[in-house]
Parts: structure tokens; sequence; C-alpha cells
């Protein structure tokens, strides 16, 4: 009888151990996999800061690099706007919808025939709009006045600033102007998404695991002091 009792509680005791460890390694696993995560992202980012310094470095093979990007995602685009018009052709909106598939078709076409006229074009687009975003600041910095007004002042007088030494060398510096920006895009990303994935993995080695005792853990020591208590009372009163 008492034998018998002892094997249960043998086997109690081993599948509560074998729950518990379950239960430890589980966290494990879950702790490797998040630390994996964040590596690949910090590897993401070390190679668009590394693609940003290189085209920083070839500002003008990045600049029709990041046009031949542009008229590709223009392209598609409008395909993808061309096969939705025609899917909603019963719509009121049909006829807009093919007009501005057409226009992002034939957009796309004609920087990836002439990437030299799309940056050119593109420039003065940008020169314009960090005109135009100068002065409303400025003008919106002097009629408010609160509490950023230093701060919307400069950024004001910087964007007529970095508009109006675009114009003044346009369209000569088009074919570096586009990849200066997109360069320092992939650069300031990459340089994001590389703190945080290291910052993530640092936090996670600093973090200790809690050891809580689960359910199987706490069959396994009840069914020890269970196995202890009646099997010591009859090995005192044999």
């Amino acid at each position: 009888m008492s034998a018998g009792r002892s094997d249960q509680q043998d086997r109690t005791g081993r599948f509560g151990r074998s729950t518990s460890h379950r239960g430890r390694s589980e966290p494990q696993r879950e702790k490797k996999q998040l630390s994996r995560s964040f590596g690949v992202l910090a590897l993401l980012g070390l190679l668009l800061v590394a693609a940003g310094l290189v085209g920083l470095i070839y500002t003008g093979v990045a600049t029709l690099t990041s046009m031949f990007l542009f008229g590709w995602l223009l392209l598609a685009g409008g395909v993808i706007g061309l096969a939705q018009a025609v899917q909603a052709r019963k719509s009121n909106y049909f006829w807009l919808a093919v007009v501005v598939a057409a226009v992002n078709l034939a957009a796309g076409f004609v920087i990836l025939r002439r990437p030299e006229a799309g940056a050119e074009a593109l420039t003065m687009f940008a020169a314009l709009l960090f005109l135009t975003g100068g002065v409303f600041r400025l003008a919106g910095s002097l009629v408010v006045r609160g509490s950023n007004f230093g701060l919307t002042l400069v950024q004001g007088a910087f964007g007529i600033l970095l508009g109006l030494l675009i114009l003044s060398d346009w369209p000569g510096n088009s074919l570096y102007v586009i990849g200066t920006f997109f360069s320092l895009a992939l650069l300031f990303d990459g340089l994001s998404l590389l703190a945080l994935g290291l910052a993530a993995r640092r936090i996670l080695g600093q973090v200790k695991e809690d050891r809580v005792a689960g359910p199987g853990e706490a069959d396994g020591v009840r069914g020890t002091a269970e196995q202890s208590g009646p099997l010591g009372q009859e090995r005192s009163h044999n």
C-alpha cells in the first residue's frame, strides 16, 4: 500500500518538475526570439546608415537611383489604380480614378525615360515647398507668438533660406539636391532603427527571469511533502 502511494507521489513529483521546467523554458525562448528580432532591426538600421553614407558621397548616383525608384513606384501605382478603377467601373468616381492612374503612368514613364528632367522638376518643387512652408511658418510665428515662437521663427527662416539657395543654382544643382535629401533620410532612419534595436537588446539583457512557482511546481512540492510525511511516519512506526 505504502509502495503504491510512494510510486504515485514520485510520478506526481516528476510531472510537476517537468511542467515547471517547461514553464521556465518558454520565457527564455520568447526572450531569445525578441533578442533575434531586435538584432535584425539593428542590422537593417546599419545597412540604411551605410546606404545613406554612400549616397552622401555619390550624390549623383543617389539622385538617379531615387528617380528610378520614384518612376517605378509611379508606374506601379498607376497600374494598381487602373485595376481598381476597372473593378469599380460602375461607381461614380470611375473616370476620376482612370485619369489619376493615367497621370501616374505617364509621369512614371517620363521619369524613367528622362531621369535628369524629373530631377530638375522635383528640385524646383522642393525649393517652392521650402519657400512656401518657411513663409507660412514665419508669418504664423509673428502673428500667433506662442510658446514656441523662437523655434517656429527659426524654422521658417531656415526654410526660406534653403528654398532660395536651391533656386539660386537651379537647374545645375538638381543632380545632387534630391540625392542629398534621399541619402539624409536613409541615414537618419537607419540611425533611429539602429539605436532602437541596440537599446532593446540591452534592456532584454538586463531583464532577469522571474522564477515564480507554477501549478506543476506547486503540485511537485505538495507531492514531496506528502511523501515525506506518511513515509516518515511509517518508518518511525516500523
